[in-house]
């Protein structure tokens, strides 16, 4: 792996105070930071995360199993740029058959690229470049985290810090 990339974590999934997104708080002992997504996205990523069982193939289970029925593995998830608001993200696929290995990149949004890392267990990077830009929103994390401990147990809490 190229040293311009940082490896992150989904430290917390949290609801905001407004009814528009979720904040997923990604990070590593260094830094975290947030990215926001609307609240169906965020529980798709939770459900995958907590590996909840479903019924019925939604969406993203369906694209995880047309990549396995094509022998198509997710390499890694790298969130790479941040332009007006808007976060940028790469799967790096990994495609093996009788005729040898073949690397894709492909353009996605971070919401479903977590959640296809999530659904495959694979890593979550950062581009370096942008994570030294990121804020750090370690104490933000730390007091959700505290807040939810003295609530209680029967407060729901995506924390896992």
């Amino acid at each position: 792996m190229k040293k311009d990339v940082v490896a992150v974590q989904i430290r917390c999934i949290h609801p905001y105070l407004s009814n528009n997104g979720t904040a997923i708080f990604l990070g590593n002992k260094e830094k975290v930071f947030i990215i926001a997504v609307d609240t169906h996205m965020a529980r798709v990523i939770e459900e995958f995360r907590a590996e909840v069982p479903k019924p019925r193939p939604m969406t993203h289970d369906l694209m995880v199993s047309i990549m396995k029925g094509f022998g198509v593995t997710v390499e890694r998830v790298v969130i790479t740029d941040l332009r007006e608001s808007t976060f940028f993200a790469r799967l790096v696929l990994l495609q093996q058959n009788e005729l040898g290995k073949k690397i894709v990149e492909i353009d996605a949004r971070p919401s479903d690229s977590l959640a296809i890392a999530m659904a495959h267990k694979r890593p979550i990077f950062i581009s370096q470049a942008l994570f030294d830009r990121m804020d750090d929103a370690s104490e933000m994390l730390e007091r959700i985290s505290q807040e939810t401990s003295s609530a209680g147990p029967e407060t729901e809490s995506g924390t896992d810090a």
